[in-house]
This record gives C-alpha cells, structure tokens and sequence, in this order.
C-alpha cells in the first residue's frame, strides 16, 4: 500500500487556511501515487487549540470545515485530525479529540483519542472526552489501526505507567493490516531519535507496518518538528521525513527498504526550532517584521542570527544603546554583527536620559548611594527605546535572555525584559555559545570577540556576570537538576557533588524570581522543562526547595 505521509504546518483555528493546506498536501500526495494520504492530530485545527475549544462557534466551524475538506477529497481516501463534539449519552467533556476517513466527498469514519495527556504542556482531559472502543477502519479490504498521538507511547515507553488501556494492543488484537498515528508531538533536545526509537519498537512489537505523520510547526511557546516515520512490520524505518520544514512524502509499504536515517546534531536542532519559532511566532501573529537591542552581547547576536535566518535580513532591526559603562567593543562588535548579516542597526546613546533620571529622581533617593536600581535605570531606558521603535513601526520585539539568566533573575523587569516573544529564554547560557561556535563554523558571522569576552551586563564599571552568579558551567548544571530533573536541593548536594552554599544560592533565587518569569514574554520551549507552559510553580509558596 502507498501511503503518503502530509507533514504540514496548521495554524490554530485557521480553519479555511488549513483546510486549504491539506487539501493541496492531498494532491500532491495523490500525483506521487499515493492510496491512501495521512496528515497530523488536529490538521484541520491547528494544535494545541486551549479554551478556544469553549467558544459557542469553535467547534461547529470546525465540523463545517471538516464537510468542505470532505467534498474536497475522491476515491483516494484522506485521514485528517479535527474536534468533534462529544455526542455519547454519558455524562463527560463536552468534545473528542477526533480523526476522520474521509473519501468520495464525504465522511467515511470517525476514531477518536483514547489516552488523553494531562503532563507537561498537555491538559487534554480539560476538554476531551476518550474513545470508549479502538477498532479498525476497514477501507477497500484494508484494515486500518487509526491512533492519535498518545495512543501509540504505550506505558513501556512513558517514564511511569500513566493509563489502564493500550490503545495498540486492542487494535492489534482485533486484526490490523497497518498501524497509522496522526500525531503533534513536540520538540524538545533529543525528541526525534527517542520517537524514531518508539516507533521502530512498536511496529516491531505488533508486526504490522506503521506511519506516524507529525506536525511541524511553531504555535506559542511549542514548536513541532516533524520528522514523521514509516517503519516496515521488523521495526526497520523505511522512512523519515524532513525536520522543522513541511514535507508530503509516499511511502510504499509493500516495497520496504531500509532507509538511511539521521538526526542533526544538537546545535543545528536547536537552530532550525528556533528560527521555525520565530518565523511562525511572527507571521502567524502578523508581523514582517522585527526590532531587538544589540548590546555587543553573545546573547542578542545569537537572536539576531536567529532572526535574520527566520524573517530575512532587511525585515531585522537593530538598536545597539550605549551608556556611560559600555565599552567600544560593544559598539563595534554589534555594528560588525549587523554588517555580517546585512541588518541594519542603529546607534541611539542613553548617556543623556540616564543622567536625566537620576536628576530627577535624586531628591527623591535623599542621598543615598548608587545601587542595582541605577543599574536597572538603565535597562529600562534601553526597554523604552526598544518598545518605542516596535510602537512607532510594527515590529515585533524579541528579546534575548536566555534561560540562565532567567532562572535566577539575572535581567531587568521593564528593561531587557521587554519584548513579544523570548526568544532563547529556553537555552541554557553553555547552550548559547555551543549553539554560536556551530554558528560560525564556516565563516565570522558572531565576532569572535563578542564570543570570546567575559560576559557583562555593562551597567556599571568593569562589571562581569560571573562577579554576581556561578560559573555558567556550574550554574547550568545546577539548574538542569533543579529545574528540568525537579530535584531537591538535599538531593542535588548529596549525590552531584556540587558545593551547598552554590546549590541553595541557585535554588533560593530560582524560586524569589518566579514572578519575573510570569510576566516575561513568551519564549519558545527547546528543553525537557521550559519556565512557561509546562511549568506550573506558584509564587506565593514556602517550600524549601
């Protein structure tokens, strides 16, 4: 059978946009040869939809949608994802996670989710109701064993059984001539190869071939990389589609061939979701363009190549702000960055404003020294100057702190802080400068100075980051165990073999700067555990960590 494999990018309730785009993956499917075409969990919604699954018309223009898509489609069948209302006479939520086999103009059969996920960044049993019954499609003498997403990480693959029924097992059992999951699964480092390893293990286990057809998209925070899977019935992956880019494919499973599969390394994984972030982030909010400050920082030259490689050069603009602290080099490098990618930037000093605050504001401090607030005072100078330029021109303003600094409150509420989207708050400070040497490992695009330099936030004489945190080697580490692993204190000191003092200093400022964290903007999720969505910490608590 030649199943094609439509790996397309949805927008949330976009539903014309969507359907339109899978109706043009069907065709191009249908001109490789294909028999039968598969697109992603929720194709016609976009994933995930959150409460606007509540509004009055949500779902009825959904299903209205889903008639047009329907009438769209011939003789060759479609499976496309989309909500559906919850039509059992049990009490339950009000909708299904659903999928449709569509064909002939019409609504041939309906499936729907079975395990619904309530961790991390998934909250499905808020909205869904799951399938009482897994039972095969049966089309033209094929049975299909139809699973949405969860459906298929059985309790062998999840860290910890999470449900009472395997949805593979049922379908199995009842006699199924292809296992197919639609599915959104997000990234994160190391996503990919343990979802190609997932798959090759359960098309081995059941003994049937499998294809598993997976978003890529940026939507909020999520990003959804694709790299959708075709295994023959051995577990040998017969196909993998691209990643962090839309793809249809068709793959013949009656031909199987060992395909040659690879991942990207690290570096670039994070790269492409990122600039996939952004370019969805962006255009799906309806902007062209975007603004950022350039402080001569690793950290905003890496979000400046980010955003370039994601919007095009002329669509970035840059504003580099010195102040009485800032060092030549910090001009020049940011005037070399912009040169290297063909940005523009602007020099706008604050040296004059920031003189002007502390006048005024002198009376007020009744002669008391200089302290972090000056410090501060010039961050939000730079912050109003950066909203300034997005207000006076449309752009969307990124900002660039990353994910050390964010946990321990190292950045500046109203200041760098500023921005609509954050872009790298999700990538460990380490993480940053593998990601820039990857970066410049064919030619200069970051100046090498701006790598190689002590960072500084520049906001008062021969300042150094590391004069006020850790290590970032050290502090990195930490963080990982204390943030993405959730482990205690007691525990990270007891069994790492890192310093106490360092631990419950990291710990005690992770914990004091939740409410910076919740008025960030939102940043995109490239780890196991980002500080937004699928983090859920309150600020008021006592907790000893």
């Amino acid at each position: 059978m030649k199943i094609g494999i439509a790996q397309i990018n949805a927008t949330v309730g976009d539903f014309p946009g969507n359907a339109k785009r899978i109706v043009a993956a069907y065709r191009e499917a249908l001109d490789q040869g294909a028999e039968l075409v598969v697109t992603p969990e929720m194709s016609l919604v976009g994933y995930p939809p959150r409460d606007l699954v509540f509004k009055s018309q949500f779902v009825p223009k959904c299903l209205q949608a889903l008639d047009y898509l329907a009438s769209e489609i011939g003789p060759v069948p479609l499976l496309a994802g989309f909500v559906d209302h919850n039509e059992a006479a049990e009490p339950g939520k009000p909708f299904r996670n659903s999928a449709a086999l569509l064909a002939d103009g019409k609504i041939a059969a309906k499936m729907s989710k079975t395990l619904l996920p309530t961790y991390d960044i998934f909250d499905e049993r808020r909205y869904f109701e799951p399938s009482e019954a897994c039972v095969p499609m049966e089309w033209n003498g094929v049975r299909l064993g139809v699973t949405i997403c969860e459906d298929i990480w059985t309790e062998e693959f999840l860290e910890r059984p999470l449900y009472k029924r395997d949805p593979v097992e049922e379908l199995t059992r009842a006699g199924i001539d292809v296992l197919v999951n639609l599915s959104a699964s997000p990234f994160h480092s190391g996503r990919p190869a343990d979802r190609r390893a997932l798959l090759s293990a359960v098309a081995k286990e059941t003994g049937v071939p499998l294809v598993y057809c997976n978003f890529i998209a940026g939507n909020d925070q999520i990003i959804f990389d694709g790299h959708s899977v075709a295994a023959a019935a051995d577990g040998t992956v017969v196909a993998q589609l691209a990643g962090f880019r839309e793809e249809v494919r068709v793959v013949d499973l009656a031909a199987p061939a060992a395909a040659p599969v690879g991942d990207l390394g690290a570096e670039e994984q994070f790269f492409e979701a990122l600039v996939l972030g952004v370019r969805d982030y962006a255009h799906k909010c309806g902007f062209q363009e975007a603004c950022l400050g350039l402080s001569g920082g690793i950290d905003s030259a890496l979000t400046a190549v980010i955003a370039v490689e994601a919007l095009g050069a002329g669509n970035v603009h840059g504003l580099t702000m010195p102040s009485p602290y800032s060092s030549r080099g910090s001009v020049d490098d940011s005037l070399a960055l912009a040169k290297n990618l063909g940005m523009a930037c602007e020099v706008v000093p604050i040296g004059e404003p920031f003189a002007a605050v502390k006048d005024a504001m002198r009376p007020v401090f009744d002669g008391r020294p200089e302290d972090v607030t000056e410090e501060n005072m010039q961050a939000r100078i730079r912050g109003l100057y950066l909203m300034s330029l997005s207000n006076k021109f449309n752009y969307l303003l990124l900002s660039t702190g990353n994910k050390s600094e964010m946990a321990v409150g190292y950045c500046t509420m109203y200041g760098d802080m500023c921005g609509g989207l954050a872009v790298i708050s999700d990538l460990p400070k380490t993480t940053v400068y593998e990601v820039a040497r990857w970066i410049n490992r064919d030619r200069e695009v970051i100046p090498w100075s701006t790598i190689e330099k002590p960072p500084s936030a520049e906001l008062k004489p021969d300042q150094k980051d590391q004069d006020t945190l850790p290590p970032y080697e050290v502090l990195d580490r930490i963080l990982e165990l204390y943030v993405e692993d959730q482990l205690s204190t007691s525990d990270i000191i007891d069994n790492y073999g890192l310093e106490e003092a360092t631990v419950r200093w990291v710990q005690r400022r992770v914990d004091l700067n939740e409410w910076k964290r919740h008025q960030m903007a939102p940043g995109l999720r490239v780890t196991s555990k980002a500080f937004g969505i699928g983090r859920r910490v309150p600020i008021v608590q006592r907790f000893p960590g």
